[in-house]
């Protein structure tokens, strides 16, 4: 046999052993879709699927499902649609249940040097409308959206810079999208694996009818050119894809919303297009539709027991779960608890950022936030609240983590009144009251003011008892509840002393996650949100960092971005934890909160052992909801 022989031969052999790892696509269409197959308005499942759809096995636990039915849940705003997306988790790359990233909506991604990544689109993958998804809907948002002044006055997501570099963008063909640049950013991929990720691409086809660059104006009339000019906003205004509240945006998650805000019921329907199939070669989802009820959250758990679910989560806490399971055989259902692995389940963040000068001093001063910490009777709120189940410490990480040391955990944040109240003896604040309060420089009592979202009443039971044991350092505090909106302008803009929130939600890094959250990256990060915002920004907006320990955050973070040894990174992150639990720029209070899940009795596929987590996680998203299914009756 001549070598050209023998590599045609290895050729067909590979092709052959290629075709033969495919699943062979079902013979029948999903019944949702054969009316309309039949009647020839959508095409057949095997015409829908790319050529190389992405086969989802089973977990553990888990079988191949049937099609059908409708999943119910709740949501506290009619915001909280955007559920729809982010439990889908259908991602150009995602995590999987062991917290590894692998291709999703990608075909295929490589990495060189950890610089340069080549995106391999899978050939025949459609938008939810049917058209084509190609490298143009890269090009569209990376040249007229995120390079366009009017729709991106800051230009490119501050999140693609790396040492002030942005990437170089390529588009070598239809099915092709290169992002380099100079230096790794180890960053990337799980940004795109988020939950909330950065999105790099756009159904360019549907958008195209609002950019100013793709109208023609020749076929205009003189008013629709006039309304031509405010382009951009009603652009912005469509252009929803994590919001998930524009029914014509096309998309790619299993489900796409179909009902438009304001409302109280929303109902996403399965994505005809859809990438992914079971190991049979049946096209997924198995569920045809997602109802999502608005619902006050105080009521959430009232109506869950009552069986008006199919799966919950959300506005659920770990007190509810004993008259949760009161109701599992009334009303057909299974409560799972799932731990949660956040830094600490909830926070108080002193805002370093405050605009009064005289708070701003205060809450800088390292001695203010370890006596505040300090003074917390944390086994109180644990033992009370969350029936002694809960971890008590600091914001840091989980035992999960590879990072987890005890002194993290415990480092100032063990009840220690004398101590606490010897460090605000030594910053000078020794003049009290009548009534044994501590008294401001100006001779006003120090009262903090801790603002919240107003949606946890958890939160101001947990505030109670912080606000009974600050008494005894001669610390007064009023809590402020407000609508989220206002809450989290209140913080950008440094109206906030301090606020409440949940922490870090990476609480189980390991050496190749990202330390972003952990430096000033974020206006998000509500104990310098203005930090934070400057970065994003690239200095238009917010402050820089003049704080020596923050500025240290950020060298090691961005040290963290240009090395490739994973040592040293790891060394990073434990300098960069431990930075955290001396300077206490966030003060936890207890963590690894056990989370109720609830499940109807008819509900397939919902692990039973599992995390509940954000990012990484998307709560249910890395367990396929897709593969979720219905026994029938």
């Amino acid at each position: 046999m001549t070598r050209a022989s023998k590599s045609g031969l290895a050729l067909l052999t590979g092709i052959f052993l290629m075709l033969m790892a495919l699943p062979c696509l079902a013979a029948t269409d999903i019944p949702f879709f054969q009316e309309a197959v039949n009647n020839g308005t959508l095409p057949p499942m095997a015409e829908r699927l790319p050529k190389t759809p992405l086969v989802v096995t089973p977990g553990e636990g888990q079988t191949l499902g049937e099609y059908g039915g409708k999943l119910r849940m709740l949501i506290g705003n009619p915001s909280d649609v955007k559920m729809m997306f982010v439990y889908g988790y259908a991602r150009l790359v995602g995590y999987t249940e062991d917290l590894k990233i692998k291709p999703d909506i990608l075909e295929s991604i490589d990495v060189k040097e950890g610089r340069i990544f080549t995106m391999k689109l899978r050939a025949g993958h459609k938008w939810s409308d049917g058209v084509p998804f190609t490298s143009e809907d890269f090009r569209y948002w990376w040249e007229d959206v995120a390079n366009n002044k009017k729709l991106s006055p800051a230009g490119p997501p501050a999140t693609l810079m790396v040492n002030g570099e942005l990437p170089k963008v390529a588009f070598p063909d239809p099915l092709t999208v290169v992002y380099s640049w100079s230096v790794p950013n180890p960053d990337f991929l799980a940004q795109l694996a988020s939950a909330a990720p950065l999105l790099i691409y756009r159904p360019a086809h549907y958008l195209k009818q609002f950019h100013e660059s793709h109208i023609d104006m020749s076929k205009l009339s003189k008013i629709e050119q006039i309304k031509l000019r405010s382009w951009a906003a009603e652009h912005n205004r469509r252009d929803n894809m994590y919001k998930f509240d524009n029914p014509e945006l096309p998309t790619l998650q299993p489900w796409l919303n179909t009902t438009a805000t304001p409302a109280t019921r929303f109902i996403g329907k399965r994505n005809p297009y859809f990438h992914r199939v079971d190991t049979e070669g049946r096209q997924l989802p198995y569920i045809d539709e997602l109802i999502f009820t608005v619902s006050e959250g105080k009521l959430i758990p009232a109506k869950t027991a009552s069986g008006d679910i199919d799966l919950q989560a959300r506005g659920l806490r770990l007190q509810d779960a004993t008259f949760l399971k009161e109701g599992e055989k009334r009303s057909h259902y299974k409560t799972l608890l799932w731990p949660t692995v956040r830094g600490s389940h909830f926070v108080l963040y002193p805002n370093l950022n405050s605009e009064n000068e005289m708070w701003r001093k205060l809450m800088r001063d390292v001695r203010f936030r370890r006596a505040l910490s300090l003074a917390i009777d944390r086994e109180e709120i644990n033992d009370t609240l969350f029936f002694g189940l809960a971890v008590e410490g600091n914001n840091a990480v989980q035992e999960q983590s590879p990072f987890y040391t005890d002194k993290l955990r415990s480092n100032w944040a063990e009840y220690d009144i004398d101590k606490a109240n010897a460090l605000l003896d030594d910053m000078g604040l020794t003049k009290k009251d009548g009534d044994g309060r501590r008294l401001l420089p100006n001779g006003n009592p120090i009262v903090i003011v801790i603002e919240t979202a107003g949606e946890e009443t958890e939160q101001s039971d947990i505030l109670e008892l912080v606000q009974e044991s600050w008494k005894d350092i001669g610390i007064t505090v009023f809590t402020k509840p407000s609508q989220r909106n206002v809450f989290r302008n209140r913080i950008f803009s440094g109206e906030t002393v301090m606020s409440v929130w949940s922490g870090f939600e990476d609480g189980v890094p390991n050496e190749l996650s990202s330390p972003a959250t952990r430096a000033p990256t974020s206006q998000q990060s509500f104990q310098w949100p203005k930090w934070g915002q400057y970065y994003e920004t690239k200095g238009k907006s917010g402050e820089p960092i003049d704080m020596p320990e923050a500025k240290h955050l950020f060298e090691l973070y961005q040290k963290w971005l240009a090395t490739t040894d994973d040592e040293e990174k790891a060394e990073i992150w434990k300098e960069m934890l431990e930075i955290h639990a001396e300077q206490q720029f966030t003060i936890g209070v207890v963590g690894a909160i056990l989370q109720p899940v609830v499940v109807s009795d008819r509900l397939k596929n919902v692990p039973k052992k599992a995390i509940f987590n954000w990012d990484p996680g998307a709560q249910f998203g890395i367990y396929h909801p897709d593969m979720f299914w219905f026994e029938r009756k």
